[in-house]
């Protein structure tokens, strides 16, 4: 038997890592920009993480949630207190598209209306109503095609109420910032329209904070800076570390009956002890802070590319992001200039469609080391120039 052969690989095996930085089996370092999708939040092998895990692993891995687990009310009450959501509940499951399909099937239980509102360029999963919702027909089966979604232009309010006016609608499902979309914010005066409208129609507004949530833009979850308060929240990704956790904030004014949601290693023991102590390092180490003021400058010094590069048959068209959570937007494919960063300049970066290069590092980036890469970025530019 061999793997499925679904993903395009980089001839490189990572075989260890330590804050920003990654090694291979032939003991090359890199600089690590993109954190696995965003999932590295505090860093590879913060040694507070690998300790608690550890422990944990000594005591109980899992046990089902036919039992009490004070780990979780644990996590409940930390994430509470850090996100700003101490009043609401928490749903644990193992993986954003589990946690997107919970908040949808919530939202409907709730409701007792079944098509959901998306907006182009979403991503919110792979699994059946979480692709429903994702704006790739390459990635929906026809078996995904079932569920009722009608996808809308980001930003446009007037499309939004359009279709809640057709009184057939759960929910609007939304990312914080678009990730896999091509780094897309949504306006402040569109997301507190959409609230608004969400409010008074009786919809359900979630928010995806799967890629932009956990710190990564400088504030817990990308959706407080629009300053708005959406129905569920759903989390994954920088939660874990690296270990496999997703949950939903669920507002109070949804009632949790017996067996309406359920999951088999959602919430085990040794998802809580990698949640909790990513939220206890986030929370005494000022990882937010560390986020918006190194992707501040990042983005600052980013932009001025824009400009100062001679024009090139593959030029810096834009830069945009919040915290560091950041996408570079070029005029042509980035296929060469990536694996160029890769293997002559040793930096791990992400990508958004054929145009963007992604960066989505950890929180405990330092301004050196951002500082490294922007050199090396501007030296790749002006070669390729």
């Amino acid at each position: 038997m061999k793997p499925f052969d679904v993903y395009a690989l980089y001839d490189v095996t990572p075989v260890r890592a330590k804050g920003c930085r990654i090694w291979d089996d032939t003991d090359t370092e890199y600089l690590d920009l993109y954190g696995g999708h965003a999932v590295i939040s505090v860093g590879h092998a913060h040694p507070h993480y690998v300790e608690s895990v550890t422990e944990q692993l000594k005591k109980i891995a899992f046990y089902s949630n036919s039992v009490h687990n004070p780990l979780q009310e644990e996590l409940a009450q930390k994430l509470g207190r850090l996100s700003g959501y101490d009043e609401w509940s928490l749903f644990l499951v193992n993986s954003g598209a589990e946690a997107n399909e919970n908040a949808l099937k919530l939202a409907s239980f709730h409701i007792g209306k079944s098509r959901v509102v998306a907006f182009e360029k979403s991503f919110h999963g792979r699994t059946s109503g979480a692709v429903a919702v994702t704006n790739n027909p390459r990635i929906q089966a026809p078996f995904n095609r079932g569920h009722q979604v009608t996808f809308c232009p980001l930003n446009n309010l007037d499309a939004v109420e359009a279709e809640i006016r057709k009184g057939d609608v759960a929910a609007v499902i939304i990312e914080g910032i678009q990730g896999c979309g091509g780094i897309n914010l949504p306006t402040t005066e569109f997301m507190q329209g959409l609230q608004k409208v969400c409010n008074t129609s009786g919809v359900a507004l979630v928010l995806d904070e799967v890629q932009s949530g956990c710190g990564r833009t400088g504030r817990f979850f990308a959706h407080q800076w629009y300053g708005i308060t959406p129905d569920l929240i759903t989390i994954a990704k920088g939660i874990g570390n690296g270990f496999p956790v997703g949950g939903m904030l669920i507002s109070p004014k949804f009632e949790a009956r017996k067996g309406m949601l359920g999951t088999t290693f959602g919430g085990n023991h040794l998802a809580m002890a990698a949640a909790i102590a990513v939220v206890d390092i986030i929370s005494e180490t000022k990882l937010m802070d560390n986020a918006q003021k190194v992707g501040e400058h990042l983005i600052g010094q980013l932009k001025q590319l824009t400009t100062n590069v001679p024009t090139t048959p593959l030029q810096l068209k834009d830069v945009r992001g919040k915290g560091l959570m950041i996408g570079l937007e070029f005029s042509d494919s980035i296929a060469q200039l990536r694996k160029d960063i890769l293997f002559e300049d040793k930096i791990f970066t992400g990508v958004a469609g054929t145009n963007m290069i992604r960066l989505l590092p950890p929180l405990t980036l330092t301004q050196d080391e951002a500082d490294w890469f922007l050199e090396k970025f501007g030296k790749r530019l002006a070669v390729r120039g």
